[in-house]
């Protein structure tokens, strides 16, 4: 990756003008989008950029590179905490157009690429563009899932450098939330659409805009082929040609845990039935399982109580902390002195505002039923 940065540097976007100029239709500028594989981040999509020069001799002839914004490193310290909050650190990396293609073949994806209809002029800019982007100081960036990620880099660096405006065929009658778009790239895999609805708060649900819909690499792929660049009164289309780069290959979907969350949701209301039944018949509460329940309660309260101050736009405002917050901790040595009446009387509270959230945002699949376990432990007890 630095041999290809220090070329792509040394060969400066004024020394490759007249070369430009000379053999224009050498050099082709394309979107690449990659359709989703069974890896976890791969499950909406990739785009990055190619830029290739075709001619035989010059300065950067036979230069095939593709521009990634998705490079990220799992072993860096405290990744999965940084992300929760929001303080993930993303880079460009310039990678060999064949070794991108290898990878999303070896996975099964097809590669789609977009040949951009751009003019001589408008490639000189994009060159000094992704050169300056490719500088130590500026090729990392504060990633963000919706607003700021490898999608939405591509598009604004070409319109940056575009000799006019992109103006593109809005879409009638589809404003899906940014949760719907989410839960539709996770749809074979029920646990990953459980979490992200877990995280995913009330501004999740939200209808969107052309602009914020092409966050997913498929959607930018899609306006991309109805876009028209407006310059000088005239009109041309944004992309030229479109071929496969990489068909899709052969793709095991692996399986997630074996039990839905609807189905664990339900054996935990079985559970509850069946330890409140034996209390009902023995005249005696079961202390222990008021306290496991609260433990798991308040735990994952303290999840979504942090994610309130993540950096995500999208995760400030769940309502689901009105049932999972930390409260229920602070309530167990009450409850393990057999003082249980006024955490029942709060956790009714809870409950009902719970339940009426629902009408204004998603819940995860099978929380309904969860909260309906924990509404049953408020059963009065007469000894």
């Amino acid at each position: 990756m630095l041999l290809i940065t220090g070329l792509w540097s040394i060969t400066a976007a004024h020394a490759l003008t007249d070369q430009i100029q000379t053999y224009e239709d050498s050099i082709e500028v394309s979107l690449l989008t990659c359709s989703p594989h069974e890896e976890i981040y791969s499950l909406y999509g990739h785009s990055a950029l190619r830029w290739h020069d075709m001619h035989e001799s010059g300065p950067s002839a036979g230069t095939d590179i593709a521009f990634n914004w998705g490079i990220f490193n799992f072993d860096k310290p405290y990744f999965a905490l940084r992300f929760v909050f929001g303080l993930t650190d993303y880079e460009l990396g310039p990678i060999p157009y064949d070794a991108f293609c290898s990878y999303y073949q070896h996975w099964g994806s097809s590669v789609t690429e977009q040949v951009l209809n751009l003019t001589t002029e408008e490639k000189i800019r994009l060159k000094a563009a992704l050169g300056e982007n490719l500088k130590p100081e500026n090729r990392i960036y504060r990633y963000n899932y919706f607003y700021d990620n490898c999608s939405t880099r591509p598009r604004d660096i070409i319109e940056k450098c575009l000799n006019g405006k992109v103006e593109y065929a809005e879409r009638e009658d589809y404003t899906p939330s940014f949760r719907e778009m989410t839960t539709q790239c996770t749809r074979n895999h029920r646990w990953a659409t459980f979490g992200n609805d877990m995280l995913l708060g009330v501004k999740a649900d939200l209808k969107t805009n052309r602009l914020e819909q092409e966050f997913l690499p498929e959607n930018l792929m899609y306006d991309f082929d109805r876009a028209q660049i407006y310059s000088g009164g005239n009109y041309r289309p944004l992309v030229k040609e479109r071929r496969m780069a990489v068909m899709p290959g052969v793709q095991v979907i692996e399986h997630d845990f074996p039990l839905s969350p609807t189905e664990c949701a339900l054996i935990l209301l079985l559970i509850t039935i069946g330890i409140t039944l034996i209390e009902w018949k023995t005249k005696k509460r079961q202390i222990w399982y008021d306290v496991v329940l609260m433990t798991l309660q308040g735990l994952a309260g303290c999840v979504l109580f942090v994610m309130l101050f993540s950096q995500h736009p999208t995760t400030s405002t769940n309502l689901q902390i009105l049932l999972l917050n930390p409260l229920p901790l602070f309530f167990i040595p009450s409850i393990i002195r057999q003082n249980v009446t006024r955490w029942q009387k709060i956790l009714l509270v809870m409950a009902i505002l719970y339940f009426i959230g629902s009408i204004f945002q998603h819940y995860p699949e099978g929380m309904m039923i969860v909260a309906l376990s924990l509404l049953l432990r408020i059963w009065p007890l007469r000894k």
